[in-house]
């Protein structure tokens, strides 16, 4: 096997899914909440708690409960991910006992043939281990009483699931895969309720992977899918709309909004969709805000194209749209401005035109000499602002490389670059993006000397010199090292 078993968590809800979920992957990802009907779409995640990884799809209660709308479509998605599974996780309710919802879906599951692990959840002490004989009428074995909440049981659960999925990947294959193993690009997409992120990434993926409804707030974890096109894996995040604070309805609403923000802080690059029914609004403004100070690579999609597309003139409408765009989110102005048609598919492609066009652009670096060239004349044309009597000077300035900085010497002077061993070049670090924004470190007198307005107009000068477009350009600025003050100044010159 090139790819980790799937073992999907299924049952009715409000049964503790999502707990397990997240005891199992070792970190909250899932929104856990006594509301029954929290999740609807399905999210996965890899476990890594036992001796092979595999990986864990966490499903809506396949009888849901919550809007009629949604229900069938719940049901559906459940249902696909049970289809997709090499192991299933039947997840009932302890304290509540046996229930009719529970004796049926036992039955579709012997009928799927599917192996089955009876997961009897929320046994937290001793004295609850007798409630688990009530569910032996199901006939299903072999059965593992947990409490998700406390972590009880959870290693005897590992070492049934181990027991019960394909063979890992033998050690020789694994050094052969790894050798050539590029993590997938991760593509968060955000926006206000209802702008129709569920419906953009069904049409790129093809098929019913998140549900969609006319119901505002109907994605509320954010779920990660895999999606593959051309050999380059991509994992696109569809996040829930994110609204105003003073606005959420609800704690789950509070939660769903958080894994949002954080879904934007983990992404590579971060789709911003927008309604062009309604145009950008103040909180698009807000959501824009978000992706700039997480220095996120950007594009901004212009959704529901098929609704206001005028009929004279479509290519004069589409440049004047992005203009308006532009000026209204102005500190995205770098970001590729793309309308499109989720529900039609219209444009769908050229999303991925964008995305390569970033990937190239982040590829991109300015020579050393250019640079200094530049900002010299940048200072000469508009020097910095009096700042108690002083003002900021340049003495070097240097780019760094892939978004790490270059190995430099205390005061700035360029030094050998240290090659790093093949093994650490095949793990993706903590923080670290396969599209990292080009950074630019600035050798200086004082850094407290600038401002915002200034780093924005340096950032403008760079911009003129090459674009990078859909990447934010970050400025750090440092004070010179005194002892090469003199080297620095004959650098410059």
């Amino acid at each position: 096997m090139s790819t980790p078993p799937n073992v999907a968590i299924v049952g009715r809800p409000n049964v503790g899914k999502s707990a397990l979920f997240n005891r199992l992957v070792g970190r909250k990802i899932a929104i856990v909440h006594d509301q029954p009907g929290i999740t609807r779409d399905r999210i996965s995640a890899i476990c890594n708690r036992g001796a092979s990884p595999f990986t864990v799809w966490d499903t809506g209660g396949i009888f849901g409960v919550g809007e009629r709308e949604l229900s069938a479509q719940v049901r559906l998605a459940a249902e696909e991910a049970l289809r997709e599974s090499d192991l299933v996780l039947f997840v009932v309710d302890a304290k509540e006992g046996l229930s009719p919802v529970d004796e049926d879906l036992a039955g579709t599951l012997r009928k799927s043939q599917k192996p089955v692990v009876l997961v009897i959840n929320k046994v937290d002490h001793d004295k609850h281990e007798p409630l688990a004989a009530e569910f032996d009428s199901l006939g299903l074995e072999p059965s593992v009483s947990i409490s998700a909440e406390h972590d009880r049981g959870i290693s005897k659960l590992l070492t049934e699931i181990e027991r019960r999925l394909p063979s890992p990947v033998a050690p020789a294959d694994i050094k052969h895969q790894t050798s050539t193993f590029e993590p997938p690009l991760a593509v968060a997409i955000v926006g206000r309720p209802n702008v129709g992120k569920s419906s953009l990434i069904n049409s790129i993926v093809r098929g019913e992977r998140v549900i969609v409804s006319e119901l505002p707030g109907t994605t509320r974890d954010a779920v990660d899918i895999l999606y593959e096109r051309n050999g380059r894996k991509f994992v696109f995040i569809d996040t829930a709309g994110i609204r105003r604070r003073g606005k959420h309805s609800s704690s789950v609403e509070v939660f769903s909004v958080m894994r949002a923000e954080r879904s934007i802080r983990r992404a590579d690059l971060c789709i911003l969709m927008v309604d062009l029914t309604m145009g950008v609004t103040a909180q698009d403004k807000r959501i824009a805000g978000l992706i700039q100070q997480a220095r996120k690579p950007a594009i901004v999609v212009l959704n529901k194209w098929d609704l206001v597309r005028p009929r004279r003139r479509e290519k004069e409408a589409v440049r004047q749209l992005a203009e308006e765009t532009r000026a209204r989110i102005f500190f995205l102005e770098h970001a590729p401005v793309l309308t499109v048609s989720a529900l039609t598919k219209e444009n769908v492609e050229k999303l991925f035109a964008s995305i390569e066009t970033i990937q190239r652009a982040a590829q991109q670096r300015i020579g050393t000499g250019i640079l200094n060239r530049l900002l010299r004349q940048a200072f000469q044309a508009n020097p910095p602002p009096l700042v108690k009597g002083k003002r900021l000077k340049l003495f070097y300035a240097v780019q760094t490389r892939s978004g790490k900085q270059d190995p430099v010497m205390e005061a700035g002077a360029p030094a050998t670059p240290q090659r790093p061993h093949p093994i650490q070049m095949l793990k993706r670090g903590r923080g670290s993006s396969p599209l990292q924004a080009p950074e630019f470190v600035l050798f200086v007198n004082d850094p407290r000397l600038t401002n915002e307005t200034y780093r924005r107009y340096l950032e403008t000068r760079i911009r003129k010199a090459e674009p990078y477009l859909g990447l934010p350009i970050m400025i750090s600025l440092r004070p010179r090292a005194k002892s090469v003050a003199g080297t620095l100044r004959v650098r410059a010159k």
